[in-house]
């Protein structure tokens, strides 16, 4: 790798938050994430509607306050879109003119090609060759990040002999692997979809399943499914700018977040060790631990460094 590779910046992005917290935990953790080194910051509401803590225009000013402390923002839209008012939202957050917006399915992107809205492709939007994406950079997306379960030289592949559009992996979190109609949720407590309770918002960090042998294998969050073991490429620096990647994406989670965002800072812009990022990662990592398996084309829960 060349000098200016070695040097050159890898953004930092702040995914959206994906479980259900109250809004003062929510405004606590944005104030944080207001003061740490991330460079852009992914707002809105992406799994389920019925989450009724923070509307539209409660977004829009959190994202003025982000963008007045120097952060670029993007507002994301939902990743399943159901009924007649989460059309409505999303054309609302297309129509808002002042943020790029994230389109969390293909639903959106007739919807912000209709309003003129910037915008960029999210983690479900299904981009697996160079073909497709070149389709989605006509229609004028802004950057894309790849599914999570596309591996690291997958990605070099799509963007050999030049990237065409900025590239942002997911590098760590909880993968986000399914949406249904369904709120599993709710049928884990034994209610309906439509008379949940809002039990989601007892799981701040999604609701644990386990193998029969007690192994965590899958996180239950509303109608999203997602992986117990968290996503971490802290180790991949080389392989991710080897591949085009110019910047990677954090997501939330309820504990010592702005940790985590540190340890990423240091590692991929300060020279600062890998293996004591790891170390502290791993103390942090919920039950599931850490996994590194897609990035490098295998099962994605297997790990690299255990």
């Amino acid at each position: 790798m060349n000098s200016a590779a070695r040097t050159k910046r890898i953004a930092l992005t702040v995914g959206p938050q994906l479980y259900y917290w109250p809004r003062d935990t929510l405004m606590n953790f944005y104030a944080e994430v207001a003061d740490s080194p991330a460079d852009t910051v992914v707002l809105g509401e992406v799994v389920c509607s019925r989450r009724h803590e923070m509307k539209t225009p409660d977004w829009l000013a959190l994202a003025k306050d982000l963008a007045s402390a120097g952060k670029e923002v993007v507002l994301a839209t939902q990743a399943l879109i159901e009924s007649e008012a989460d059309l409505r939202t999303l054309r609302r957050i297309a129509e808002q003119g002042d943020f790029i917006v994230e389109a969390g399915d293909s639903s959106a992107l007739n919807v912000v090609a209709d309003t003129g809205a910037r915008f960029m492709l999210g983690p479900h939007i299904n981009v697996y060759s160079r073909a497709a994406l070149v389709e989605y950079a006509r229609l004028g997306a802004l950057r894309w990040v790849p599914p999570v379960e596309l591996s690291i030289a997958a990605i070099g592949d799509i963007n050999r002999g030049g990237a065409l559009l900025p590239t942002e992996v997911f590098a760590y979190g909880r993968m986000p692997l399914a949406f249904s109609a369904r709120c599993f949720t709710a049928r884990h407590h034994r209610l309906s979809k439509d008379q949940c309770e809002f039990r989601c918002r007892d799981d701040a960090d999604g609701l644990l399943l386990s193998t029969s042998d007690g192994t965590p294998f899958l996180v239950l969050n509303g109608i999203q499914t997602q992986s117990a073991a968290q996503q971490c490429l802290i180790a991949e620096r080389e392989a991710l700018v080897g591949a085009g990647v110019e910047r990677i994406r954090l997501s939330p989670a309820s504990q010592r977040f702005a940790t985590v965002i540190e340890c990423f800072e240091g590692v991929m812009n300060g020279g600062e060790s890998v293996e004591a990022a790891l170390s502290t990662l791993d103390a942090l990592s919920p039950l599931g631990g850490l996994a590194d398996g897609f990035a490098h084309g295998r099962p994605g829960l297997e790990w690299s460094h255990a």
